[in-house]
């Protein structure tokens, strides 16, 4: 037995409250080690010579990455305390007990040698997200180059490549003018880039967060687009950019005008008057976004700078009746302000949905006392390095979902922003070198997986663009330049991904993986699901004279390259 592969905290990961009463206990253990796990529990204050209270149940397989297998149970109790450890056997048939991080060869009996659960404690942080957001479809708009009223031409409209600082005049009420595509696709929530005044036309480096940028629009604007997608049965998200402001946001520009009498001191980051670098990547006297001199980096855990900002994210919450906010940068400020935030905002709005920028692995975030959910980059690498890059194999694939799965609170699992691109990466087509079966088969893998898909505009229609600015050209609107067929096939994703709940809310009952033809077949109780990701058809056997709900058309038994299929048993 790999004992060194066993691990269990009694934290918000590995015991945690899903409802009261209900409990999630998570063991991690070698992959392949062990034939079975058995969670033993019992009442902490009764005796069991006075009444046996001690109960077991088996764990089960829920997840596997390269080097583990989860174990889980979900139990019912209804105690002050629980005392609980883990009996492990081996595939040799050798029987040893995990309890409170101590490894032995007979069952404790000493309930002060146990893992401890009190029950009130666990289900006061229970992690509640908004039930209307799990397994959403995300649609991510750049305002300044999604739509626009003004006469633009075409030749600007389409410009490719296209630069940071050129101006397609994109505003509020060209996206009101066009949700009836937003809403044709299929789409739940709506996810606007910064829309507050700023110089730039990314407007990450915001100038006032009480004004709507005049390129954009008016505050009347929004409120209408939000009425709009909300008569439609969306939701509207905006991005909160709380970590750092332009150079003229008026506490940055007050430390540069009254250093020594400023009372804006204490909302940055500064050795000193604020001195603006003339060179990119050198290091001001203050600390700022990608040490870009244009971002000033905010002190979140100053208490008025804090409030500040909670006022402006309540006050659109207010105004335009918001559903949540996307905190840009998120991961680079601390956990005691989120709290705060999240504390603030649920009060008043207790189903507004707040997601963080995180390019990373980020369960710290997802313990149910700061964010919702995140962008999950984790996903974007795995489906870039199996599908577009070919540099993984389809059990590489698996097992990187299967950390996600066995690491993260099952909560926040739904709620997950699966991006295959955004305006801060480059287009999945660009990344796909414009093969668009390739395209086909990553989005395939965005819309009928587990998660909230998060659809960047245009992918729907084929557009490209390499890294930033790049990937952030003008829309194609234009039907002669558009991919109809791809529009076409991500509504029918879409639409079976709503049809079939049993995708995204139910795990698959059986995983497996050929990684010498590219293939995972996931089986689950009505359907299978198999992606291809690699260039040489091939046949599967099983499901010949199944119908394909994908290709609408009766299985042959042949997949073609970079091919999904949804077979219906």
């Amino acid at each position: 037995m790999n004992f060194a592969a066993v691990a269990h905290m009694p934290d918000q990961r590995y015991c945690y409250c899903t409802e009261p009463g209900r409990f999630i206990v998570r063991l991690q253990t070698g992959r392949g080690d062990l034939s079975g796990v058995i969670l033993h529990y019992q009442d902490k204050y009764i005796p069991v010579k006075f009444m046996d209270t001690r109960k077991k149940v088996s764990m089960n397989i829920v997840a596997r990455d390269a080097w583990h297998d989860y174990y889980e149970a979900e139990i019912s109790i209804d105690v002050v305390c629980l005392r609980y450890f883990f009996e492990l056997c081996d595939t040799n048939g050798c029987v040893c007990y995990y309890s409170s991080f101590r490894f032995l060869n007979e069952p404790p009996t000493d309930i002060d040698r146990m893992y401890d659960l009190p029950q009130n404690l666990r289900e006061v942080q229970r992690f509640q997200t908004p039930e209307w957001a799990k397994n959403k479809v995300v649609y991510q708009i750049f305002p300044s180059r999604f739509a626009t009223t003004k006469d633009i031409p075409e030749k600007l409209w389409y410009k490719a490549p296209i630069k940071a600082d050129t101006d397609l005049q994109g505003n509020l009420r060209g996206i009101i003018e066009h949700l009836d595509h937003i809403r044709e696709l299929g789409v739940d929530i709506v996810y606007m880039t910064p829309i507050f005044h700023s110089k730039s036309t990314h407007k990450y480096d915001t100038i006032d967060y009480y004004a709507i940028d005049p390129t954009f629009g008016t505050t009347e604007d929004l409120i209408e687009l939000v009425e709009q997608a909300h008569g439609m049965g969306m939701r509207v998200v905006l991005d909160g950019v709380f970590n750092h402001t332009a150079p003229e946001f008026f506490a940055f520009s007050d430390l540069e005008n009254n250093w020594e009498h400023s009372h804006y001191r204490g909302w940055y980051y500064c050795d000193g008057k604020p001195k603006r670098p003339l060179i990119r990547f050198k290091k001001p006297n203050y600390k700022c976004f990608s040490y870009h001199g244009g971002m000033p980096k905010l002190n979140m855990d100053n208490p008025e700078t804090g409030d500040y900002f909670i006022e402006v994210a309540r006050y659109w919450m207010k105004t335009a009746h918001i559903d949540g906010w996307r905190l840009d940068v998120g991961d680079e400020v601390s956990h005691q302000y989120w709290r705060r935030f999240r504390k603030a905002l649920k009060q008043e709005f207790p189903d507004a949905l707040i997601v963080g920028e995180v390019w990373h692995y980020a369960a710290d975030f997802l313990q149910g006392d700061t964010w919702d959910s995140v962008m999950n980059y984790p996903f974007l690498n795995a489906v870039v390095d199996f599908v577009a890059n070919g540099e993984i194999t389809a059990t590489d694939f698996v097992n990187e979902l299967g950390f996600l799965r066995g690491n993260l609170n099952t909560a926040c699992y739904p709620l997950l922003w699966n991006l295959i691109g955004s305006h801060d990466t480059p287009r999945a087509l660009h990344r796909c070198n414009g093969d668009k079966r390739k395209l086909r088969l990553m989005a395939a893998m965005q819309l009928l997986l587990p998660g909230m898909p998060f659809l960047y505009y245009g992918d729907e229609f084929g557009m490209t663009g390499g890294a930033d600015p790049d990937c952030r050209r003008g829309m194609l609107w234009d039907k002669n330049r558009a991919d109809m067929e791809l529009f076409s096939f991500y509504r029918r994703l879409i639409a079976l991904r709503k049809q079939y709940p049993e995708l995204t809310e139910q795990p698959p009952m059986k995983v497996e993986t050929d990684d010498e033809k590219g293939i995972v077949i996931m089986e689950f109780e009505n359907f299978v699901l198999i992606f291809h990701g690699g260039e040489t058809p091939c046949q599967i056997n099983g499901y010949i004279g199944c119908k394909d709900l994908i290709g609408n058309c009766t299985f042959n038994g042949e997949i073609a390259s970079y091919q999904s299929l949804l077979i219906q048993k």
